[in-house]
């Protein structure tokens, strides 16, 4: 799950953590979002990392149409639903069935991962804010880090996504591992986070003994850095 400490006061408040639901505005839609503290704690509820990268990738357009992309972590699922919405080819003048036809080959291809508890809560946040046209391109799958990677090609993924997903020093190990199992050379990771402990600064380290890493945002307001990684040997902007 998106394992993130519960601290009162710092980012979301109390009141917002413990609210049934959560409303974005992202790829000119508004995406209603159910929230479930007490059943499911920090993997069904919005933080402010997950906020800041989907922010950022609308900022900067990154381009996801027609890329495979996964996220780690999916939690409530806003993340892997805005990546999705941008990833969408908007064509005009269209039959529509011609438009769905072209949602088929051109729209992105997100899976979104997660624990195996927190799934059912994932895929209804997911079906309840995708047009109908774009929930086949939407695919929620369990996946707990390190243990059931064959269940994920190896290296098929343009753009691996993760939002405060870099807390626990015990999965670092794993984490790891699978970020290099997804990854092939030309493969963008991109995590949104707090450093909030030594312990994070332990994570970047290792991650950089692995791949090029490179802080690419920093939203002051809400203490989120957004670090780009890739392949060592591949240090090309996307």
């Amino acid at each position: 799950m998106a394992l993130v400490p519960y601290e009162e006061g710092a980012g979301w408040g109390a009141r917002q953590l413990h609210s049934p639901s959560a409303t974005f505005h992202f790829a000119s839609r508004t995406i209603r979002l159910q929230q479930d503290w007490r059943r499911l704690g920090v993997a069904a509820v919005v933080w402010d990392a997950a906020v800041v990268l989907c922010a950022y990738l609308e900022m900067e357009g990154i381009d996801l149409r027609d890329r495979s992309v996964i996220e780690l972590g999916a939690g409530t699922g806003l993340l892997g639903i805005v990546a999705t919405l941008l990833g969408e080819l908007l064509m005009f003048n269209k039959e529509p069935a011609q438009l769905r036809a072209l949602y088929s080959t051109c729209c992105a291809r997100v899976t979104m991962t997660d624990r195996e508890a927190a799934l059912e809560f994932l895929e209804s946040n997911v079906q309840a804010n995708l047009p109908s046209e774009l929930r086949p391109r939407a695919v929620v799958k369990e996946l707990t880090w390190g243990k059931n990677l064959d269940n994920f090609p190896p290296g098929a993924f343009d753009f691996v996504l993760g939002a405060d997903i870099v807390y626990l020093e015990e999965t670092f190990s794993e984490l790891l591992q699978t970020l290099e199992h997804l990854c092939s050379e030309q493969t963008v990771i991109l995590l949104a986070c707090r450093i909030r402990y030594e312990r994070d600064h332990k994570f970047l380290r290792m991650l950089r003994d692995r791949f090029s890493v490179y802080e690419v945002h920093y939203d002051s307001s809400k203490d989120v850095h957004i670090y780009k990684a890739q392949r060592s040997s591949q240090k090309d902007d996307f």
